[in-house]
């Protein structure tokens, strides 16, 4: 990356910045190769980071279908961890795994799982976890829902058979999308040998030809999982590997300090084979010290994240633009990648991470407001649905990972809690899945790499040309909501 003038002597923020044009022959976005060739399998330069509220199994799933990778959190217990990646591991590669509900389920039910929105829907089946096609009684739009009493039988609104493809007949997306369309038929079930395997709609068909998967060795969907650096931190790490995880995340706050070294050597000792993340770092230092320890990417950055009130309590942290490129710089000159972690409100600020050098962009609140995100889905007041999303420092986090702990000492760590514990995370009504904000944001920054003249990540790190902006500047580059 190159500044269009002298660096300057300050650090910046995202909003700071911005992209200058650059000749370019790159004629197409559809030629950018946005893979992070960071160690990974993943496809696209976005992880859902390791927050309660954003990454679960479902949205692991999601992402890693359209080629993006999810860290499921250390708070979770390690059963549950397991549990998850296995299911992860299970899912469908071409599909969209199945949400089912029996006849008997009530509208309220599902309305907990799917907003009324286009290109969802449930599939209502008699059955246990194995769904034959006599067991499926019909398939509900999601849209459908929305008109339906709260009480009501999902059995009662089936209106007539589904729509249904034999797995062994869609070759290609797009003969997925001709019958899909010809059909009119805004989901269809997908079977095979007569098993309900997964659901399919025009958009995912669509999709399926725009992304790549990120996939491990056997073809199975990618997970990440993290750690924390206290308690028995080789036997988590083993526990996750056995488990078939495909990247350790090794994460606490502050990165750069001992307990964090410590653990990153047990990790590193066990020769696991899979690559290794560690952070919150924001300096070359700690890039160093933390590589040498045996991390091969780093998570960087304190304080910018919408959930966490690091900066505004103790002062500590660093602007996340300027963060990222030294990082990213120190751990080019070893070997190693970084990932930038917290402050992205839009795509511009994904691409500017990647310009500054950062293999992947890491996302919490943003993809915490989507239907794939844990926790059920709630509306307000006034009919707008959210859901519930929290700091991994605030008092609600510290409940939940030291539960176990008696009241006093509980209420001791509580004392110290840092970040927000409760904030509403509205869906977009237009891009309510992970996968409608993926085509957002990766729609963005495709054309990011070709105004860089860039195919690819490395490339745009070394072609990215930036600029700095007044805060004026930043505001004449918004659309307007209405005409002035």
């Amino acid at each position: 990356m190159h500044f269009s003038d002298e660096r300057p002597a300050v650090d910046l923020t995202y909003s700071d910045v911005f992209l200058v044009p650059r000749r370019s022959g790159i004629t197409s976005r559809l030629d950018v190769d946005l893979s992070p060739q960071d160690g990974t399998s993943a496809t696209v330069p976005l992880v859902a980071s390791n927050m309660n509220s954003v990454t679960g199994p479902r949205l692991a799933a999601a992402l890693a279908r359209r080629g993006g990778l999810a860290v499921l959190p250390q708070d979770m217990p390690l059963q549950d961890v397991d549990e998850a990646i296995r299911w992860v591991k299970a899912q469908p590669v071409v599909w969209d795994t199945p949400i089912v509900l029996p006849p008997d389920a009530l509208v309220s039910d599902a309305a907990a799982l799917l907003p009324p929105a286009p290109g969802h829907g449930i599939v209502v089946a008699d059955g246990g976890a194995h769904i034959d096609a006599d067991d499926i009684v019909g398939v509900i739009p999601a849209e459908r829902l929305g008109t339906a009493l709260p009480d009501a039988r999902l059995g009662d609104l089936v209106r007539g058979r589904a729509v249904s493809l034999d797995a062994d007949d869609v070759d290609s997306p797009r003969t997925a999308f001709d019958v899909l369309t010809a059909a009119e038929a805004e989901i269809a079930t997908v079977l095979h040998h007569g098993h309900l395997v997964g659901t399919l709609s025009p958009r995912t068909a669509l999709r399926g030809s725009l992304y790549r998967p990120a996939l491990d060795a056997d073809g199975r969907l990618i997970v990440a999982a993290a750690v924390g650096i206290n308690g028995d931190v080789a036997a988590k790490a083993r526990a996750l590997a056995a488990a078939g995880v495909d990247v350790l995340v090794v994460d606490t706050a502050h990165g750069h300090q001992e307990s964090m070294i410590a653990a990153l050597r047990t990790v590193s000792a066990l020769g696991l084979g899979l690559p290794v993340v560690a952070g919150n770092v924001v300096t070359a230092e700690g890039v160093a010290d933390l590589v040498e320890a045996g991390a091969t990417i780093l998570k960087v950055g304190v304080g910018p994240g919408a959930m966490c009130t690091t900066r505004m309590m103790t002062a500590v942290g660093r602007p996340q633009f300027s963060a990222v490129l030294e990082t990213a710089e120190a751990a080019r000159a070893v070997g190693a990648h970084v990932w930038a972690d917290g402050g992205v409100r839009y795509p511009r600020d994904v691409a500017l991470a990647l310009a500054a050098g950062a293999a992947s962009v890491m996302i919490g609140s943003w993809f915490a407001g989507t239907i794939e995100a844990p926790g059920e889905l709630r509306t307000d007041a006034d009919g707008r649905i959210y859901k519930e999303s929290w700091g991994m420092a605030s008092t609600k986090a510290v409940q939940g990972r030291f539960g176990r702990l008696d009241a006093y000492e509980r209420a001791r760590k509580e004392l110290f809690a840092e970040g927000i514990s409760s904030s509403r995370i509205y869906l977009d009504p237009l891009r309510p899945s992970v996968e409608d904000l993926l085509d957002m944001i990766t729609s963005g920054v495709r054309s990011s790499f070709t105004y860089a003249g860039a195919a690819s990540v490395p490339e745009f790190h070394e072609r990215a040309t930036v600029g700095l902006q007044s805060a004026a500047g930043y505001e004449e580059g918004k659309a307007l909501p209405v005409s002035w």
